[in-house]
């Protein structure tokens, strides 16, 4: 555990945070709320340690006619900023994904995957991230069945299609993701005890898009953290991998805002673990 930072604010757009995206150098962030909205910001570390931040207004994301999103539709769970810069949103419902040169300007839909009519209601695509070929790669919440692997699909720019699948382990279910900067599958899970919330994050080695390696890197307890839904991955230091997390408050005033950060190796190697 590297740390955990409460963030406070007052404005009414302010929480529900789903999605994370943060620099290479781990110094500023992106993060969308459930409820359409973005927000941009600085980390202010100490030893690397968050101790502060300074951040933009909490702005509504637009939609295709430039106009401020509809709060009936504006409910966006994943992120992904491509290598220049461009901004993708994925929404659960009804589900579908929007792309942006700046969060300012009106957002282009990109085509409907075939399998869209079969997602589940309020189980959309909950998770995005972007490969080093700049992919999109996008999953539910839920699978349909605890036995049934996660669908992950991708689009390739055109076309939409489904590599592989990625097995469930539990009652956890699918909120965030990110692709390392080693190249690995980083998949965030939430489970609800009814009470309190529980976090995981899982790694897996893609191969020739067939599934070689899973390794659990992060599990929480109930009460330790918060709603735990927005995943960022980044590289620390040289052979150390950083996930950092934020919380979806929900919007409650007995639930929190907060950032999680863990270091694990690269390697879980006995070795890498070592050093």
């Amino acid at each position: 555990m590297v740390g955990t930072y409460v963030w406070k604010n007052s404005h009414d757009r302010f929480g529900g945070f789903s999605g994370l995206e943060v620099s290479e150098d781990g110094q500023s962030f992106t993060a969308i709320s459930d409820r359409g909205s973005i927000v941009m910001g600085q980390f202010q570390r100490e030893n690397g340690v968050i101790t502060g931040l300074e951040a933009t207004p909490v702005e509504k994301l637009l939609d295709e006619t430039g106009t401020r999103m509809n709060p009936e539709i504006d409910d966006a769970e994943g992120l992904a900023i491509g290598p220049g810069g461009r901004i993708y949103v994925s929404f659960e419902g009804p589900p579908r994904i929007h792309a942006s040169e700046r969060f300012d300007l009106p957002a282009t839909v990109l085509p409907q995957g075939d399998f869209y009519p079969d997602l589940q209601n309020n189980s959309g695509l909950e998770a995005l991230a972007i490969d080093a070929e700049g992919r999109l790669l996008t999953l539910p919440e839920r699978s349909g069945q605890l036995t049934k692997p996660f669908p992950v699909w991708r689009f390739d720019g055109k076309n939409w299609s489904q590599p592989f699948s990625l097995p469930r382990s539990g009652t956890f279910l699918a909120v965030g993701a990110d692709i390392g900067p080693d190249g690995k599958f980083y998949l965030l899970e939430r489970e609800f005890t009814g009470y309190a919330f529980r976090s995981r994050v899982r790694r897996f080695d893609i191969t020739g898009d067939k599934v070689r390696h899973e390794e659990v890197l992060f599990e929480s307890g109930a009460f330790e953290f918060d709603n735990l839904e927005g995943l960022a991955v980044w590289r620390s230091a040289p052979g150390r991998i950083r996930l950092t997390m934020i919380s979806d408050d929900n919007f409650k005033f007995f639930q929190k805002t907060e950032f999680v950060e863990v270091d694990v190796p690269e390697s879980l190697d006995p070795q890498a673990m070592n050093q």
